[in-house]
């Protein structure tokens, strides 16, 4: 590898096997809980990512390109779905786009998906979720070859995570490592709690933490003593889809507090999972809602299409 040009002050570097990210660091000095700021880190991922395709024109390779489906008009789907299709166009990926009826039946959907398999244009299929309730999302999503798979939903990619061996990595818990990171906090050793247990963010995320060294407790429905859990916590990611369902007064102090929540009130106000006034002021490091784990959710979903590119597909 070459040398590394020197860094800006109060950065640090992240390595891929195509490129280097380097991040921007919390000020750790006030002790007010310090913003991760994933609207700023993954503007500064899209802007390599960027760089490499344009690199890869230059040299006369392939672009990467991303299929996107979308079936029926569920309202918050479409604007996540716009947003991807935005992200594509920035960085200067050839991106499809697929809207289909939600009438749309299970063998039409399975036969796009195996066309989209076949089509060598295209690295990444993303079926956007939920799905209208007559179709099988698991069988759909297994229908996605596993090199195709940039969302890392599939088992054979979950499978691979939990061995120790990743290869595309759910793009969730992914953003949320790279979070973390940017912190610059040793996470091995840390008690890390996890607030929700689905297969999209809790389970892989407690995969994710687990290869970093951390000890794991997952919460779910069942638990008992919620609030003891978190108190006891080094490290919380909430991600239950409850508005305000962690306190503040809960956080252990200094510990860092990733709220993958994202929840619209009556009035139209987006709020996380934590109770963030009350949470700032006990916790080290914070993710604000919006503007926190959102933005690096869509970045990985192209970092992973990127390296679907040009690891998996060599071309």
């Amino acid at each position: 590898m070459p040398d590394r040009p020197p860094l800006p002050s109060g950065h640090v570097v992240r390595e891929y096997a195509f490129f280097i990210v380097s991040l921007p660091m919390v000020n750790h000095a006030s002790m007010t809980a310090q913003l991760i700021d994933g609207k700023a880190i993954a503007a500064k991922l899209r802007q390599q990512i960027a760089q490499r395709v344009a690199q890869r024109r230059q040299e006369g390779l392939r672009t990467p390109g991303l299929a996107v489906i979308l079936v029926g008009t569920d309202p918050a789907s479409q604007v996540y779905v716009s947003h991807k299709r935005k992200d594509c166009e920035e960085v200067g990926f050839l991106s499809q786009a697929f809207d289909l009826p939600s009438h749309t039946t299970q063998e039409a959907l399975t036969e796009l998906i195996d066309r989209l398999n076949d089509d060598p244009s295209i690295d990444g299929i993303l079926l956007q979720l939920p799905l209208p309730a007559h179709l099988d999302a698991s069988l759909l999503l297994e229908r996605i070859r596993p090199d195709k798979d940039v969302d890392g939903f599939h088992p054979y990619n979950v499978g691979r995570l939990a061995q120790r061996i990743p290869l595309l990595r759910p793009c969730t818990p992914k953003g949320i490592m790279t979070l973390l990171e940017s912190t610059g906090q040793d996470l091995y050793g840390m008690n890390a709690v996890i607030v929700g247990a689905s297969n999209i963010v809790g389970r892989p995320m407690a995969l994710e933490l687990l290869l970093s060294g951390c000890t794991i407790t997952v919460c779910h429905r069942f638990t008992q003593d919620l609030a003891g859990h978190v108190g006891r916590a080094d490290l919380v990611v909430v991600a239950a889809g409850k508005p305000g369902l962690v306190k503040g007064e809960w956080i252990k102090e200094g510990a860092i507090v990733i709220d993958v929540g994202i929840n619209r009130q009556e009035d139209g106000k987006l709020v996380g999972d934590v109770v963030y006034e009350t949470a700032l002021p006990r916790a080290g490091w914070i993710t604000p809602v919006p503007g926190g784990v959102g933005p690096m959710t869509r970045a990985c979903l192209l970092e992973n299409t990127l390296y679907a590119a040009e690891t998996l597909h060599g071309d």
